[in-house]
């Protein structure tokens, strides 16, 4: 059968973008993922899980509310930024969400409409131009399978095959590693850690249940293991310890550094989220951008099939424009001479009564 439109990807670019096609399309979302029965953690996406204010009020405008099995314990108030190149900690008060990302990718794609056809443990091989169509490639249930479209999104993240095929040219790449330990006891805030012997861009510690999240990002991918290691090792002659590690995931995420990195697609292929260049180039965010990338682009081809490219990129003006001010903002934050003044200066942060991670007494925190 042939679709008007077939995403590749079901995350929340894909999902979101499936869910706001007019529904008179015809629409095919694929993903490499299972996405039925139990939970698979092996199978989770690399990625800290928390959904951040922009993100939140995305999903307002979208009039959805998160379900409770999607939220996980312990829900934190707080950023706790250790600069480990300036000795410098602060703390700030911040209002992300600590959620279970697959299970909020699962719930993104079960609010899809029963007229897009999912087909899941699908994997995207190839495409090809036909004169008035795209004939695309799957791999499922032991066998290619050929589908006919007349657009072909990709949603497929990072490592977007889809945008392969139409350029070279991408934001840079790093590597995104995280590594679960056991723990007995709660973190009560987010930490972030700034250290450029380990890296340019930052690292991570989240609670989630009886785990601690540990994760960095690399430019320097040829020596993971060994920055990841002087990371644990700098967050233990600062007062972690950490337990039995449970679990290791990694991933490809983009940073785009200049606009001309962003790629919104070509003649009838496009791309959103991270595909397409859309994520926080400061912090890493990428799921607000994912949810506002697929909402625009949905309203571009509901517009006009025909017209969709030109409609996308000019509605996708604000996000190019926030992806824009981040840059700005990256410049004053990794720069560790105006990250000393901004932190020892102490505006927008907060006291708190005691710091239980510098106390000794706590340094078996993360056993």
């Amino acid at each position: 059968m042939p679709y008007d439109v077939v995403i590749i990807g079901a995350g929340p670019a894909g999902s979101t973008l499936a869910r706001m096609l007019n529904k008179s399309f015809k629409v095919l979302i694929v993903d490499k993922r299972e996405f039925k029965g139990k939970s698979s953690s092996a199978k989770t996406k690399c990625c800290g899980g928390l959904l951040a204010p922009d993100a939140q009020k995305v999903l307002a405008q979208f009039g959805l509310a998160l379900p409770g099995e999607v939220i996980v314990e312990p829900q934190m108030f707080s950023v706790k930024c250790v600069d480990l190149d300036n000795r410098l900690t602060r703390y700030y008060q911040r209002h992300y969400i600590n959620i279970n990302r697959e299970l909020f990718d699962r719930w993104l794609l079960s609010l899809v409409d029963d007229n897009v056809v999912i087909k899941t443990k699908a994997l995207f091989k190839d495409y090809r131009q036909c004169e008035d169509y795209i004939e695309v490639d799957l791999y499922c249930n032991g066998k290619t399978e050929k589908v006919k479209t007349r657009l072909l999104i990709g949603a497929d993240g990072a490592t977007s095959k889809v945008r392969r095929g139409i350029t070279d040219s991408q934001p840079d790449v790093y590597v995104s590693i995280q590594k679960w330990y056991k723990s007995k006891q709660k973190i009560p805030h987010f930490i972030s850690v700034f250290d450029e012997n380990v890296t340019d861009f930052y690292s991570w510690v989240i609670q989630k249940r009886d785990c601690t999240v540990v994760g960095t990002a690399l430019k320097d991918t040829k020596n993971c293991d060994k920055k990841f290691n002087l990371l644990i090792d700098s967050l233990k002659s600062n007062g972690y310890n950490f337990g039995q590690c449970v679990r290791t995931e990694g991933a490809w995420i983009m940073r785009p550094r200049q606009l001309k990195q962003l790629n919104l697609g070509q003649g009838n292929i496009a791309l959103v989220g991270e595909a397409a260049g859309f994520i926080s180039p400061s912090s890493a965010e990428g799921i607000s951008y994912a949810l506002k990338s697929g909402a625009v682009l949905a309203k571009s081809v509901n517009q006009s099939v025909d017209r969709y490219l030109k409609l996308y990129k000019k509605n996708a003006a604000q996000l190019k424009l926030n992806i824009l001010i981040k840059n700005l903002k990256l410049k004053f934050m990794y720069n560790k001479y105006t990250r000393k003044i901004i932190m020892k200066s102490g505006v927008l942060s907060m006291k708190l009564e005691q710091d239980i991670c510098c106390k000794p007494e706590a340094q078996c925190l993360l056993k």
